[in-house]
């Protein structure tokens, strides 16, 4: 009977690591098989091209040097805010760390977006100035700039490094810098002999992670950048959808997972040093009672309050407003398809499917994610390998997956690349990781004893499943529904690959309308955008009010 229900448990384990091969693992030999026998033979030519020409060179060289200049300029605000955060106390901290972090979870064309009404052309800022100075031209000019690519980075990543560096500081506490002070120490010799030593893994751990996010970047750098900042994300799309040369696509493709599989080695390695460095005593946070303490204080708010509500404000505004008269006919349109445009379907029809994609993408990743997480935590063999194997999506560029699906799943029987299918599957893909680490917690927390009662009782593996592990695991799981949820409804690269003419999501709909010429199709694209913020931050408040309790690795 044992026997049996090893058996058993071994082919439920199946599923997910079957639904691993099948949808990542193929579709990225597929890829790496078109790079290398573009015509069914041997053939190296598309790397050739790609090393022997300037342009396709300096498209990795970019891709490079943005992800450092805009990981740069992250860490140059984060990390005062980081030492104000961790060493002071004040009303509503916590609550703005958490709002700080709602930018990491909207979709990509909304935020471009929100940063083209705040600073775009015809953005809000513009628009004032204008009017302040009576000028009869636009003050700033950031459009199709470098600038406002990597002002849009600081705000997706400001968070990332804020929390990463504001918790190792919180722990490992300021008692080297007050016995410093007490030994007469400057500011400058604080900075240099004290601070930067101790905050260098947290420093090195955030960094990495938030180059990692600007490196793999696409709907920003498409949006407000063009083919003229094309970053190896931009150069795929363009090059399989636009061009349609697919071998260099596979090439491109393949030197992005060469590239993100070495940052993650890189990545984990610091992690562990983060984690050996960490100090067991917390430190004890004071108020800023100092002139200096509160200037430094009311600084970092105000950069926080302004990088956070600013662009999200002028989305809103701009959605709304028209000649400075609120005007909400731009979200009646939304149920029309307006003559001329681009999409198949009306901009609503869009909320429906993206409705529908997220709810199957959520139950699909909470599935596979429960019976995952109980493999890694099954302590076999298998499960040694399951916890790396199942982060790897999460470590991969959606527009890479987007573009193996495309050349993989064209054939019986996995002939799904004209069916509206490919959008939850690789929904589920992508969601998979974010449900895994938010149930493993809960998964870890429940003590065996629990489990070895209910075996002496008499109780069945089903009948503990059910009775003792579903109803702990219940703040996990809703985080991971609430993630896989959220995650789906804005993601943006693989459904710009795969989705068809009727099964385009709120993302895609956002970015035809943008191309769209016209001022509708411009406010319905500003309209689409604010319902899709509001989804968007509603699942976040959701999982940030269950992870009050610590629940998720997130």
């Amino acid at each position: 009977m044992i026997q049996r229900a090893r058996k058993l448990w071994m082919v439920v384990y199946l599923a997910p690591l079957a639904f691993l091969v099948v949808f990542y693992v193929y579709p990225l030999l597929s890829i790496l098989d078109l790079s290398i026998r573009p015509a069914g033979a041997f053939d190296l030519s598309g790397f050739v091209k790609l090393l022997s020409t300037d342009y396709y060179i300096g498209t990795l060289v970019f891709t490079v040097y943005q992800a450092a200049l805009s990981t740069g300029v992250t860490l140059l605000l984060a990390l005062p805010c980081a030492f104000v955060f961790a060493r002071y106390r004040f009303r509503g901290k916590s609550l703005l760390l958490s709002l700080a972090t709602l930018p990491f979870v909207l979709p990509t064309v909304v935020v471009a977006l929100a940063f083209a009404a705040l600073l775009g052309k015809d953005g809000l800022l513009n628009d004032a100035l204008a009017a302040l100075f009576t000028l009869d031209y636009e003050p700033i000019q950031l459009e199709r700039t470098l600038a406002i690519i990597i002002i849009v980075h600081v705000f997706y990543n400001f968070a990332v490094a804020l929390r990463i560096m504001t918790s190792y500081l919180s722990a490992v506490g300021f008692s080297l810098e007050e016995a410093a002070r007490c030994l007469g120490a400057d500011e400058l010799s604080l900075w240099r002999d004290i601070r930067m030593p101790l905050i260098r893994p947290a420093l090195l751990s955030a960094g990495l992670l938030v180059f990692i996010f600007s490196f793999t970047s696409f709907g920003v750098i498409l949006i407000l950048g063009g083919i003229r900042f094309a970053t190896l994300e931009v150069q795929i799309y363009y090059q399989a959808v636009n061009m349609f040369n697919l071998p260099l696509a596979a090439a491109l493709s393949l030197v992005q997972i060469l590239s993100m599989l070495a940052l993650m080695i890189i990545y984990t390695s610091t992690q562990k040093q983060l984690r050996l460095t960490l100090a067991s005593h917390h430190s004890l946070t004071k108020r800023a009672r100092s002139a200096g303490a509160r200037l430094a204080l009311g600084s970092c708010v105000g950069l926080i309050a302004l990088l956070l509500f600013a662009p999200l404000l002028a989305l809103v505004a701009r959605s709304v407003l028209v000649a400075g008269q609120l005007d909400f006919g731009n979200f009646a349109s939304l149920a029309q398809k307006s003559r001329g445009s681009l999409l198949f379907i009306a901009p609503l029809a869009s909320v429906f499917n993206s409705l529908r994609f997220a709810l199957m993408a959520m139950m699909a990743a909470l599935i596979l994610g429960l019976i995952a997480s109980y493999l890694i935590e099954s302590r076999g063999r298998l499960s040694r390998l399951a916890d790396p194997l199942f982060m790897l999506p999460l470590a991969t560029s959606a527009v890479t997956l987007g573009f193996g699906f495309i050349i993989a799943l064209d054939e019986p029987p996995l002939n799904l690349r004209a069916s509206w299918l490919i959008i939850p599957i690789s929904h589920t893909l992508v969601a998979l990781p974010f449900v895994i680490r938010s149930v493993l917690p809960s998964l870890r927390a429940i003590p065996s004893s629990l489990r070895e009662a209910a075996q002496t009782l008499g109780a069945k593996p089903l009948d503990i499943l059910l009775t003792i592990d579903l109803p702990l695991l219940g703040r996990g799981l809703a985080v991971g529904a609430t993630f896989a949820f959220t995650v789906s409804m804005g993601e943006f690269g693989a459904s710009l690959f795969v989705a068809q003419r009727e099964s385009v999501t709120i993302p895609v709909v956002i970015y035809r309308l943008i191309g769209d010429p016209g001022f509708a199709s411009y406010r319905q694209s500003m309209a689409m955008s604010v319902v899709l913020l509001l989804v968007c931050a509603g699942g976040f408040v959701l999982i940030e009010r269950l992870r009050v309790a610590g629940v998720g690795e997130f």
